[in-house]
């Protein structure tokens, strides 16, 4: 199956097709409709070969479906009908997801996205849960708010680093991967990675956009646009499907790298 995946991001929409090796893109913005985006990425594409589309969506997924509008793009994508409009069978995953899928190499990881906000996402043993780590509190603010684009522009590069190891650090103790993933537009920025920590370029978006259809590990049906809603266990906040979390406790902390 060919896959072309859709990175939709605030500034630009990037594409790639399974096969092709050079990605492309179009200027998105603030007046964006998910209808004209449509339209623009099926021109943009009109040499390529695709069976099926993955979408990564700058905003929470619920279901295969946007929750809500992006801040940064215009209105019109909850409940929009993505498979109709590209004539092709189509997934929705949250942008940091795609590219947390197309990093993973196996265990347990932790991805964060350092760009405007604070993208973040787990793989455990092929599963992937796209997580809203950004918001939660953290010293007078949210994680957001110090490692985001507005911490860097707040603090300068010097606190911002420190800020990104301390949250990082946090998150790693606390959610217990085997490595953290560090990636996104800032994550150039860093003089020196974390503990246990390795870095990924945006590109591997695309890659994670493949894999939603063809690994079979992923439970893909989660962000089929089409799929009835999976019933999930969240009992005490874990958003995982049943019987990850037993097998996250019997990996153990002898498991951390």
């Amino acid at each position: 199956m060919k896959v072309l995946a859709v990175d939709v991001g605030g500034t630009n929409v990037k594409i790639l097709a399974s096969g092709e090796t050079t990605p492309r893109k179009i200027p998105s913005g603030p007046k964006m409709t998910p209808k004209e985006m449509v339209a623009a990425v099926k021109k943009l594409a009109a040499d390529w070969n695709y069976d099926a589309v993955s979408i990564g969506y700058p905003g929470p997924v619920v279901h295969g479906r946007p929750f809500h509008d992006p801040y940064n793009l215009g209105p019109g994508w909850v409940g929009f009908d993505f498979a109709r409009e590209f004539g092709k069978p189509v997934k929705v995953i949250n942008d940091a997801a795609m590219q947390a899928l197309g990093s993973y190499q196996g265990g347990a990881m932790l991805f964060l996205g350092l760009g405007t906000g604070l993208g973040s996402a787990m793989v455990v043993d092929g599963r992937i849960e796209p997580m809203e780590l950004a918001h939660l509190p953290y010293r007078r603010k949210t994680y957001e708010d110090y490692v985001g684009l507005r911490g860097l522009e707040r603090y300068g590069k010097k606190k911002w680093r420190n800020y990104v190891e301390d949250v990082a650090g946090r998150l790693f103790a606390a959610l217990e991967p085997d490595e953290l993933v560090i990636g996104g537009g800032n994550a150039k920025l860093l003089k020196k990675l974390p503990p246990h920590a390795r870095m990924v370029d945006n590109s591997r978006a695309f890659l994670g956009g493949f894999r939603l259809w063809q690994d079979e590990q992923v439970r893909a049906q989660n962000y089929d646009s089409t799929s009835e809603p999976v019933t999930t266990d969240r009992t005490n906040g874990s958003a995982r499907e049943n019987g990850s979390a037993n097998q996250k406790n019997e990996r153990g902390k002898g498991a951390v790298a």
